[in-house]
């Protein structure tokens, strides 16, 4: 009986066992001692710039030399809130919706064509446009709903609204609280919504090859899934697991002793 009992204790902890080298992100020859204070790699970052889509929300705000009374366009100020097309000082920022043309509305000039251009192409634009109606104009425009999804093994599930367009994976799993032991780090799946179309990709954060993947920016609308190791029911449930197989075992035997008899 003891005999089985230690196995079935060895079987169960072989089984939740998770080595580090299911664990520690980006490896390559991470065993091996390198010189401190040295680069000991470079890598080439895949070139990303978000370019607008139907359906965001960008904030455009103008600023020009043109006198209050004649700036079609300028912003009225009440206190830290800023009417019109942004809000400073506060939680809320309200924006121009892309319509499903592409277009933004711009008073007396009309609608104006923004997607499929990055952020900064669509201010030089702007600005080019208004140009023709102010004095020395300056126009910012920044995307409001860049937001993505992270559920699975992270601590805090959820969406979160970047106000960065330029996030890595790695930044937008540390906004969710970082992955638990129970990850599986190498099977990450990622629903990305391009257009009408929605791409389902794979990225292995275990591999230090993932910094020069085109995955690693978050895009606009991305879906992270991070699934479980295969040895996560056995973690969460091992002393349970163990103590009815042991309870099993044991009556198992008492009643092969007592047929014996």
């Amino acid at each position: 009986m003891r005999k089985i009992g230690l196995f079935f204790m060895g079987m169960v902890v072989v089984t939740a066992c998770v080595t580090n080298r299911k664990h520690l992100l980006f490896q390559k020859n991470d065993l091996t001692r390198h010189p401190a204070d040295t680069a000991v790699r470079i890598y080439q970052l895949q070139p990303f710039e978000y370019k607008i889509q139907t359906n965001d929300i960008i904030s455009v705000r103008y600023q020009s030399l043109t006198q209050k009374e004649f700036d079609f366009l300028g912003q009225q100020t009440q206190g830290n809130t800023m009417m019109g097309n942004g809000m400073v000082g506060g939680a809320l920022l309200f924006g121009e919706l892309v319509d499903e043309n592409g277009d933004i509305p711009i008073p007396v000039v009309g609608k104006v064509k923004v997607a499929g251009l990055t952020i900064f192409q669509a201010q030089d634009t702007l600005q080019k446009i208004v140009k023709s109606y102010l004095e020395a104009p300056i126009v910012k425009v920044r995307l409001l709903n860049y937001r993505i999804t992270i559920l699975g093994e992270v601590l805090k599930e959820g969406s979160i609204t970047l106000n960065n367009n330029r996030v890595s994976l790695p930044e937008a799993i540390g906004l969710a609280g970082g992955l638990n032991d129970f990850a599986d780090r190498s099977r990450v799946k990622i629903i990305r919504q391009e257009s009408d179309k929605a791409e389902v990709y794979y990225v292995d954060l275990l591999s230090e090859d993932f910094i020069k993947s085109p995955h690693y920016y978050v895009h606009q609308n991305d879906v992270i899934i991070v699934p479980p190791l295969k040895q996560r029911p056995y973690r969460l449930y091992f002393s349970q697991n163990l103590a009815m197989v042991l309870s099993a075992v044991s009556i198992l035997l008492l009643v092969i002793t007592l047929n014996r008899r």
